[in-house]
């Protein structure tokens, strides 16, 4: 529990943190971040020993593959998310965050044929009529928050179906970005246009701690998984997106209008319908396996 709660927390107030580097460009603090979070990997990979696996894994195409995919989904994603947030779009982030975990089940169902109950159905189905009913009322698609949701959501798919562990498959990613993220950087250093080397000594500490605060949030959130139940661990996760809302609305002063809030809410009873219905099937089935104990 203190695992996800840590987990969720770190990325709940991670608007608050990258706010404070909205003068450098959102692709630049990707960069930056994809970079010191490989300074900060490596650190913990060799401190643990842990190194015997990459060369099993660069043997296995397919695997790498599949890491550059969804290394390239979440560095869009993550992009995205900087951005937004140095846009003054943070209600729009949380919104994508608040719809990701109904996307994944729509995933499940659709590319693993994984079978849905009919009370998850019909989350799926309000969540959607949520964004239809947006985008009539605004007049245009909740484009930022559907980008974030989708990113995010097909980058859970490909790390649900890759063979490795949380912290080999994100060192794995950061690794295949490494070229990209080094090239850009002396790139961008021979222009005179690097964002570390021009940044003041405060921003400069900032954009190397934001190796370690990408990674932890995730290593925490991996040991958590592996020790309480999904469902739980699905509630609490709602953890940061309401974070991030209302960090948008009380500290940054964003619009929340009454559209916005009819649309949230309808998403909210989604939300409210997934999970009561995944307790209430944990509930049964942990009935079951008493009565058959039982008898």
């Amino acid at each position: 529990m203190l695992y996800a709660i840590s987990s969720f927390l770190l990325w709940g107030l991670f608007p608050v943190y990258f706010k404070l580097l909205q003068d450098i460009n959102s692709f630049e603090i990707v960069m930056q971040r994809i970079f010191w979070s490989l300074v900060f990997l490596v650190l913990v990979l060799s401190w643990r020993r842990q190194w015997a696996w990459l060369g099993e894994v660069a043997r296995q195409p397919r695997v790498l593959l599949g890491c550059l995919a969804s290394a390239l989904l979440l560095s869009a994603n993550w992009t995205l998310y900087v951005w937004a947030v140095n846009s003054g779009r943070i209600v729009d982030a949380s919104l994508g965050y608040f719809m990701s975990p109904l996307l994944s089940v729509l995933l499940g169902a659709v590319v693993l044929k994984e079978r849905l109950r009919p009370l998850q159905w019909l989350a799926v189905l309000i969540a959607l009529g949520a964004v239809l009913w947006m985008t009539w009322m605004n007049g245009v698609l909740p484009w930022v928050g559907l980008l974030i949701a989708a990113t995010f959501g097909v980058y859970g798919l490909l790390r649900k179906t890759a063979p490795l562990g949380a912290l080999q498959g994100l060192a794995l990613e950061t690794i295949l970005l490494s070229p990209l993220v080094i090239g850009v950087t002396l790139v961008g250093a021979l222009h005179g246009s690097n964002a570390f080397l021009q940044a003041a000594p405060s921003k400069q500490l900032l954009l190397m701690l934001s190796g370690p605060v990408t990674a932890i949030p995730l290593l925490l959130f991996a040991r958590a998984a592996r020790q309480i139940p999904l469902s739980l661990l699905g509630l609490l996760q709602y953890m940061t997106p309401t974070l991030q809302l209302l960090t948008g609305v009380l500290i940054y002063h964003e619009a929340f209008d009454g559209i916005r809030l009819t649309g949230f809410m309808v998403i909210w009873t989604a939300l409210a319908v997934y999970s009561l219905e995944g307790l209430w099937r944990l509930w049964v089935d942990k009935s079951d396996k008493r009565r058959l104990a039982q008898s």
